[in-house]
């Protein structure tokens, strides 16, 4: 039997039902101890000097200050573990995603519309276990290195049919990386397939976050659409991801099936399916995350031709699945975070390149 000291959460929102429902939850679990609430961020910051918690859970729209203001300031001045509670509406959404590259490890949808309680707490337990295992060390606000394309060395005609595929796959902290891995990717680079967990009410946000910050089109995948050049797509909640190669390119299908590593979307789906569908026409990138989604997907690739890269221990909020690709053999090269686009560019055609 463990004796490990229980997982110390501190529960912050305006709500007093919320609350309620969040510290029911949570206190359901032996690993788990909810050690106090607050109704706002003053509140929040003198529980967070009194009680000292593990993890916290934020609410975005409060009184008196709001959640994102309050994110801000804790993680340039007191680098915690949070993680986003957020209502599934667009605007919502759209803020929890953005907490994400504030410094917020994860975010959760709050229990109302379809979101059932045992759903929500399904994701927050899981949530607060992962955020439990991150280095404080690793907990300061991202940096987002924007790596401008370089001119007049492009491969790729934009809005054509890609020949070659990018596939990327990421969990805890993959929000801010791929933030950064695709603002230093050229507005015609070639076809990207991403998958990155989160729960189904936020991937839409997400891909839009995206869409502002890159040179890249990026959306939410669709299900039948042909993959263009220039162009991001983003896995959809809930369902998987998977590539086909058809007469005029390839084509994205979404489909619904269990979980894999306990996540739909799955990497190693995709992965599996861009090895099937492309081999050697692809470069695949893992990124940091909890657990093993996309290390068996990155050997299939690596053995079907593709070059395959795994993000490296150092700049990683989660050294778990890159370090499981490397260690299965799955990985050609391994690079830090900012090396990861001249990587992707570097194998994918002479003459394309980022700056450097």
């Amino acid at each position: 039997m463990s004796t490990r000291a229980p997982i110390r959460v501190l529960v912050v929102d305006d709500s007093a039902l919320v609350r309620k429902v969040l510290t029911e939850s949570l206190g359901r679990y032996h690993d788990i101890e909810v050690v106090g609430s607050a109704r706002d961020p003053f509140e929040a910051r003198e529980r967070i000097l009194e009680l000292a918690p593990d993890v916290i859970t934020l609410d975005i729209e409060m009184p008196r200050m709001d959640g994102l203001t309050f994110l801000e300031k804790l993680m340039r001045t007191h680098p915690m573990r949070v993680i986003v509670v957020s209502s599934v509406a667009p605007a919502s959404s759209a803020n929890a995603v953005r907490a994400m590259s504030l410094g917020a490890v994860d975010v959760v949808p709050k229990p109302e519309g379809s979101m059932s309680v045992p759903d929500v707490e399904r994701y927050l337990v899981r949530a607060v276990r992962t955020a439990a295992t991150i280095p404080t060390s690793r907990l300061q606000a991202p940096r987002r290195r924007v790596i401008p394309p370089a001119p007049g060395r492009r491969s790729f005609s934009s809005g054509t049919a890609a020949t070659r595929l990018v596939a990327i796959g990421a969990s805890t902290g993959g929000p801010p990386a791929l933030e950064t891995v695709l603002g230093a990717m050229s507005s015609d680079s070639p076809g990207t397939v991403i998958v990155q967990h989160l729960p189904p009410q936020f991937t839409r946000a997400f891909a839009q976050r995206l869409d502002g910050l890159t040179t890249m089109q990026v959306r939410e995948a669709e299900d039948g659409e042909l993959i263009l050049n220039g162009t991001a797509y983003v896995a959809a909640g809930g369902r998987h991801l998977v590539v086909r190669k058809t007469a005029d390119g390839f084509r994205m299908h979404l489909k619904s099936a269990p979980a894999v590593h306990h996540q739909c979307p799955a990497v190693d789906v995709l992965f599996d399916s861009v090895a099937a569908a492309a081999g050697p026409s692809t470069v695949a990138v893992l990124l940091t995350g909890m657990g093993a989604d996309g290390a068996r997907g990155m050997v299939a690739l690596r053995e079907a031709g593709a070059w395959t890269i795994a993000q490296n221990e150092a700049t990683s909020v989660v050294y778990g699945m890159p370090r499981e690709a490397v260690e299965a053999g799955g990985a050609c090269e391994v690079l830090a975070l900012d090396d990861i686009a001249a990587g992707i560019a570097r194998k994918l055609a002479p003459r394309y390149a980022v700056a450097q």
